[in-house]
């Protein structure tokens, strides 16, 4: 065993020459982490070899695990982590008792002691430090001041030179050593800066000056020592600065000046065999997986992870790297630094280079279980090719598909020139029309303004974009829903970058606009929507009701309302939209993309809903034992929502008659659940950078625009059964709880139920629903010169729907079945099943209702309204529903 140790590290023997107790302590039990040092407060001169002689024991504990296989590379780096971290504390610690004798210390404005913060960035932030190497630091501080002693000292030179002794007590090397190797010079403006900075100077430099290689660096930080709490906090508000809120393909240009520079210096010192610097080493598969995250992480909380092996798991979660790419990236990644690790173990260098000496190499090779040096040599270089590989993958230059060349110089020579008949030639209908629109864009202010990075990217962009809607189905509608998208990226770089960088990206948007004029509105009013068309979930399946769910109750974990709202009204957007391009693409039925959007809907008024039952009760205090509900009608109840469908919503509540909020500003049960339905209404409306989340139409309460807005669940019984019109039981019979409490959801099913089933008269009824049907269809069908209104015509949506609601009041007292469902296909179901339809007029009315429902939302899609030409196919559907109207004596 100790033969073992010894003869793949000369670093080990070392200690346990030096430190001799500590073979017997390994052989007998290795697996306990050695007990740090006390370092006494009148002994500071012990200090530096108490350090140094604790970090060599434990790191020959590590050592010797690593050695003898008793621990993975995973935990020997995390114990390096944790012993870096643990002599931190300690000389910190020790440090700021000294000098607060001597300066005495700052406080903040509650009195209390504010401490340094020591932010960790590089491997010790990532918790992946390797064996023998220097910790990245930077020095923080919340607020400036002045320190209480007898010789005070403002912050900034408290703190700089509390740093700069800490870094002397663990960097400087005496004649026991060292104990960790500092580097400083990650801080703002590197060694030129200043040595600690305050919070708010920090945050003024990254807005102002920040470059890309920072954010790379400071993805990793962590603070390790100190005033963890506040260091953890200044980074939540560096965050923005880190990931962006959008796809951030910029992100690969920092990458590639950084590789360059790398691989500039690879060339100049001849480091091919370094496994950090080297191609395909440490560092490409680093940079792979920050650059991914960076692009990504904004949007997905997910990925922004410090540590690279958890972070690449999350990588390929996201299916931003297949799985075969992550299981060879990790894999390769544990290779070179357990390798990098042995290299270090010999002597305690901070080497990364392969050694030349052929002893040496025995040895390395011997220690990782290979016959001889050749052996390790071919497995370390299949992981550096594949690698390599995959780096050079990410940063390659995209292809696409050929820009034909008149078309780029037609670009440049815009706007003073250029020649219509390129356009024409191209493929553009009114080629005059479409040169008027892009010579107006060319001399936009916003394309002045442009960066010249951005402008270069532009000026590939573009001509490619010309080339794929000249050649889409519709070329001239294709461009003019471009050109206000592009208008509004002009401003955000970055999603230049991503059309640039992504050919495939610019072919989806150049098909999408093409064919959807209600997705060109919303991804020119939404930029953000364009991260969708990457994607590789939007070709996958969609979410099912619960992930639907999941993806809005995110947004609450922001405490602030408007920022809940914000990122409520951009989930709702990227789900909706993608529920569109499944919609668009016929990836699933118009049947599934409707009650997708209901649910969807539901997620959202059951997130507005707790946003506004938080603000009530920071207002006014809870109200004890009240339940509130939000019932859905019309399409949402009936799970048939449509694209850009407004809600029709009624709130109901139940409280204690003399109820009353327990807060400083008390309200009694009625006003405060008024108050409380106002608030979900007011936020369902509220306009946001992301738009706002939707319309909604109360009038379906009891009692329409007269009636109190909300209604408690004992008064909205009594109005539905001594009260209501039998169109508002037609109403109820689509009507079911969005959101709200389990209990009070429960017995409004139990009052639905009760007057749905009531006695009626078969006459008077059939009458209601013919007269309101007639009156309805006299206001709202559109249907002319032979094209046909998909939804309010006759034999369209609403007949069928109104067929239905007719029959479920006719029959739901003998046949109770029919109160479970609300959406048209599964009451068709329900009445087949009940023997009141036949499986013919079943199956005709199915089909009909499944394709005006499919010709609905393609007219939304392409922003048509929902007349459509009579075809064949059209005509069936139309004379299914009058046949089953004639059936059941409608007419």
């Amino acid at each position: 065993m100790l033969a073992r140790v010894l003869a793949a590290s000369d670093f080990v023997a070392d200690v346990l020459q030096r430190q001799p107790e500590l073979a017997a302590r390994f052989a007998a039990d290795s697996a306990a982490p050695l007990a740090p040092p006390e370092l006494a407060r009148d002994s500071p001169h012990d200090w530096p070899a108490q350090l140094r002689r604790y970090r060599q024991a434990e790191s020959a504990r590590l050592a010797w695990r690593d050695i003898l296989g008793l621990d993975e590379i995973d935990a020997t780096l995390a114990g390096t982590t944790a012993l870096a971290e643990t002599c931190l504390g300690l000389a910190l610690a020790a440090l700021e008792t000294e000098f607060a004798q001597r300066h005495g210390v700052i406080r903040r404005a509650d009195g209390h002691v504010q401490r340094l913060v020591v932010f960790a960035l590089g491997k010790l932030g990532g918790g992946e430090l390797n064996f023998s190497s220097d910790v990245d630091l930077v020095y923080g501080y919340e607020d400036d001041g002045e320190s209480d002693g007898p010789r005070p000292l403002a912050a900034e030179q408290y703190y700089s030179r509390l740093g700069q002794q800490l870094a002397k007590l663990l960097d400087e090397v005496t004649a026991d050593g060292f104990c960790h190797r500092v580097d400083l010079r990650l801080r703002p403006y590197g060694n030129a800066g200043r040595v600690a900075w305050s919070f708010a100077a920090m945050e003024q430099y990254f807005q102002r000056e920040g470059r890309d290689w920072e954010r790379y660096a400071w993805q990793k930080a962590r603070p390790v020592a100190g005033a963890l709490m506040a260091g953890d906090r200044f980074l939540r508000t560096l965050r923005p600065f880190v990931y962006r809120r959008y796809l951030d393909y910029g992100a690969l240009d920092g990458l590639r000046e950084m590789k360059a520079a790398i691989a500039a210096e690879v060339a100049r010192k001849d480091l091919q065999g370094d496994i950090k610097r080297g191609p395909g080493g440490i560092r490409e598969i680093e940079f792979l997986v920050q650059a991914l995250q960076l692009i990504r992480g904004g949007r997905e909380p997910a990925l922004r992870e410090r540590r690279l092996l958890p972070a690449l798991d999350a990588l390929v979660a996201a299916r931003q790297v297949t799985p075969v790419a992550g299981a060879a990236l990790a894999a390769a990644y544990r290779f070179l630094r357990r390798l990098e690790n042995r290299l270090q173990m010999l002597r305690d260098a901070q080497v990364h280079a392969l050694p030349g000496d052929a002893s040496d190499r025995a040895r390395i090779a011997g220690g990782l279980g290979f016959d001889g040096w050749s052996e390790l040599l071919d497995a370390l270089q299949a992981h550096r090719d594949r690698v390599a590989a995959e780096f050079g993958a990410l940063l390659a230059p995209r292809r696409r598909q050929a820009t034909p060349s008149a078309l780029a110089a037609y670009w440049r020579a815009l706007p003073e020139a250029g020649d219509a008949q390129v356009l024409a030639e191209a493929g553009f209908e009114d080629a005059p029309a479409a040169h008027a629109a892009l010579r107006d864009f060319a001399r936009a202010p916003a394309l002045r303004a442009l960066s010249d990075s951005a402008r270069s990217r532009l000026d590939r962009v573009l001509p490619a974009l010309l080339g794929g809607t000249s050649t889409s189905p519709r070329p001239d509608a294709a461009l003019k829903r471009l050109l206000p998208l592009l208008q509004n990226i002009l401003r955000r770089a970055s999603y230049l970058a991503l059309l640039d960088e992504q050919p495939a990206a610019l072919q989806r948007l150049v098909d999408v606009l093409a064919r959807s004029a209600f997705l060109g509105e919303r991804l020119a009013a939404h930029p953000l929507l364009l991260d969708e068309l990457l994607d590789a979930r939007v070709a996958g399946a969609l979410p099912d009701r619960q992930a639907l769910f999941d993806a809005c109750t995110q947004s609450l974990a922001n405490e602030d309302t408007e920022a809940a709202l914000l990122a409520l009204n951009e989930a709702r957007q990227a789900l909706s939209f993608r529920i569109a391009l499944a919609t668009l693409d016929r990836r699933q039925p118009a049947g599934d993309s409707v009650r997708q959007l209901a649910w969807l809907a539901d997620a959202v008024v059951a997130v507005v809903l707790e946003l506004a039952q938080r603000e009530m009760r920071h207002a006014h205090g809870a109200l004890p034992d009240a339940r509130f509900a939000v019932v859905g009608y019309g399409s949402l109840g009936g799970e048939e929502l449509g694209f850009g469908s407004d809600l029709d919503l009624v709130f109901l509540y139940e409280a204690a008659a003399d109820a009353v909020s327990t807060g400083a500003r008390p309200l009694e049960a009625a006003r405060w659940s008024a108050r409380l339905a106002q608030k979900v209404v007011a936020l369902l409306g509220t306009m946001t950078a992301a738009g706002r989340l939707f319309d909604v139409d109360v009038r379906l309460r009891p009692d329409g625009a007269k009636g109190l807005l909300v209604s408690p669940l004992a008064g909205f019984a009594d109005y539905q059964h001594q009260r209501a019109w039998t169109w508002e039981h037609q109403a109820l019979v689509r009507a079911r709880c969005a959101a709200g409490e389990p209990a009070l959801c429960a017995r409004f099913d139990e009052v639905r139920g009760a007057v749905l089933v009531a006695p009626r008269d078969a006459g008077k009824l059939r009458g209601d629903v013919v007269a309101m049907r007639a009156r309805m269809r006299n206001e709202l069908d559109r249907s002319t010169d032979g094209r046909f209104d998909i939804k309010q015509g006759e034999g369209g949506l609403v007949d069928l729907e109104f067929l239905l609601q007719y029959l479920v009041l006719r029959e739901a007292a003998r046949v109770p079945a029919l109160l479970g469902p609300r959406d048209s296909a599964g009451l068709l179901d329900a009445l087949r099943e009940a023997g009141l339809l036949d499986h013919a007029p079943h199956d005709a009315l199915r089909h009909a209702h499944a394709l005006l429902l499919d010709a609905g939302l393609r007219c939304t899609l392409d922003r048509r309204p929902r007349l459509v030409a009579e075809d064949e196919s059209i005509a069936s559907a139309r004379a299914a529903i009058r046949a089953a109207w004639e059936a059941h004596g409608l007419t």
